[in-house]
């Protein structure tokens, strides 16, 4: 039974793209993102419904980042020898349990603790995804395999929170959260339907084939993976990146009143979605021959963007800063994600899984820090500055992806 369900793995890396499955996973990346974020849109009718303030009832997404963040990497070590789509839809059935918890949670605790339990779902899930996706795809196009998975994240962000956000002002908040379980709910029969199983044998066989691998002393499985060269710098570059990103688009709205543009929040942050999807499907094309290349651009075009809005409220450069912001952030998930699994693969495909967990943490504490960094400079200097310190970290990425030449963010070699 092994040797003919990794024949036929064989065979679906060897045909091209399994379509049906990456959209599966992307799916569930979307819907796990979304549901992040969620509360920021429908925030006045759950305060209300609730009994409780804006910023109490705010938390609900602090908690999620939280949940994910503090058991993403506990979970994925944990289940490290579990098989792939059995541990998958396991995360996936808590989600919808959790989920819908809190969609029918009567109370403020309830609903916290529904939060928490699915951003522990969630984290385990994003931790699965990337990796799942560069396995079930052919060797030379699993860089765009993990785009179609990741797309999730950008269209959740751009598109996904707005649509959220009119369910909720058309039938209440408790039936946004309700549409969401019920995708959630066939995403899971589609995963379960289109996507292959992916065992641990075949993983320990191509281990064992590579060319750079080697024993390794007996540590942890974290420690091993952070010593892995590049490692490192790419995720200290996750965290400046994702943490100069949320600084600002946690608090566009205020900036965009600062400048003059506060009526027109909505077409600024479809034109930065829009830019984003653009930067996904070109990454996607190209991610598996410019990795190097793509993630300089990204970071480079992210700090043009927020080093413009922090010397000019300028209405067209504002306009024009948001399409530079969209195409270098769209596709940042891909060619991390990407390059954290290219990364740990040259210790093993279990360090390419720890180091996506490490990522996933990484993210969501990048996200929280963000909030309340962006949050006090807002308060304490302004909007200026908030589009200031969202340029320095964007700088910093880009002399830390520049600077790990040798290591980080290492282009895909053909192989015959």
């Amino acid at each position: 039974m092994t040797a003919t369900s990794s024949d036929a793995r064989s065979r679906t890396r060897q045909a091209g793209l399994p379509w049906s499955a990456l959209l599966a996973l992307g799916t569930a990346v979307f819907i796990t993102s979304l549901t992040e974020t969620l509360p920021a849109g429908v925030l006045p009718d759950m305060s209300a419904s609730l009994g409780t303030s804006s910023g109490a009832t705010g938390q609900a997404v602090t908690v999620y980042a939280a949940g994910t963040a503090l058991t993403a990497i506990p979970l994925a070590t944990a289940t490290a020898s579990v098989r792939r789509k059995p541990l998958l839809l396991g995360a996936m059935a808590v989600f919808l349990v959790a989920n819908t918890l809190t969609a029918a949670a009567p109370g403020y605790i309830v609903l916290l603790a529904g939060r928490f339990l699915a951003g522990v779902a969630a984290g385990l899930a994003w931790a699965i995804l990337a990796g799942y996706a560069r396995r079930i795809a052919p060797a030379r196009l699993e860089g765009r395999a993990i785009a179609v998975a990741m797309t999730g994240i950008p269209v959740a962000l751009s598109l996904g929170v707005p649509a959220g956000t009119l369910i909720g002002e058309q039938v209440g908040w408790r039936a946004a959260f309700g549409v969401v379980s019920l995708v959630t709910l066939a995403v899971i029969g589609w995963i379960g339907v289109s996507v292959p199983g992916v065992g641990q044998r075949a993983v320990e066989q191509a281990d064992s084939n590579r060319p750079d691998s080697a024993p390794q002393p007996v540590k942890s499985p974290l420690l091993q993976t952070l010593q892995v060269p590049g490692v490192a710098a790419i995720m200290v570059t996750v965290t400046t990146f994702v943490l100069g990103h949320t600084i600002l688009y946690a608090y566009i709205a205020p900036y965009l009143q600062h400048a003059g543009l506060g009526s027109a929040t909505d077409a600024v942050l479809l034109v930065f979605g829009v830019a984003c999807l653009v930067s996904v499907w070109y990454v996607g094309r190209h991610v598996d021959h410019r990795l190097r290349a793509l993630m300089v651009t990204g970071a480079v075009l992210f700090t043009l963007a927020t080093a413009a809005l922090a010397v000019t409220t300028t209405h067209a450069i504002v306009w024009g800063a948001a399409v530079l912001w969209g195409l270098g952030w769209g596709g940042a998930p891909t060619l991390l994600q990407t390059a954290a699994g290219q990364a740990g693969l040259r210790r093993s495909s279990a360090a390419a899984d720890t180091a996506q967990a490490v990522l996933v943490t990484l993210w969501n504490a990048a996200m929280a820090l963000g909030g309340i960094v962006g949050g006090l400079l807002l308060q304490r200097s302004g909007a200026t500055v908030v589009a200031v310190a969202a340029a320095a970290l964007g700088a910093l990425s880009v002399l830390i992806v520049a600077g790990a030449r040798h290591h980080a963010f290492r282009t895909s070699q053909a192989t015959p």
